[in-house]
């Protein structure tokens, strides 16, 4: 599913809402997690799952098109960790 595709979907599940607040809805959601996530917070979303960084080392890496190793730098990468809800019903729909 697409930004585009969750958009038409809250607008169509929700009367009195125009497809341009839920765009303005989903983008303020995605804002504020990207924003919480830069300043080093995490966001609980329970029944759904937390949004948390993690650091990763500096590592030895290889470039694919010449084969010469390269040192790839540490980095802080968002994480998602699924709730125990959202796990179950997985589960269930497969």
């Amino acid at each position: 599913m697409t930004k585009s595709e969750l958009v038409d979907i809250i607008a169509e599940k929700q009367e009195g809402i125009t497809r341009r607040e839920a765009e303005v809805v989903v983008n303020t959601i995605f804002s504020v997690i990207g924003d919480a996530l830069s300043d080093g917070g995490h966001v609980e979303l329970r029944g759904f799952g937390s949004f948390t960084t993690k650091e990763r080392n500096e590592r030895l890496g290889r470039n694919p098109k010449t084969g010469e190793s390269v040192m790839v730098p540490a980095k802080v990468v968002p994480h998602f960790k699924p709730g125990k809800d959202l796990r179950e019903r997985v589960d269930r729909a497969l």
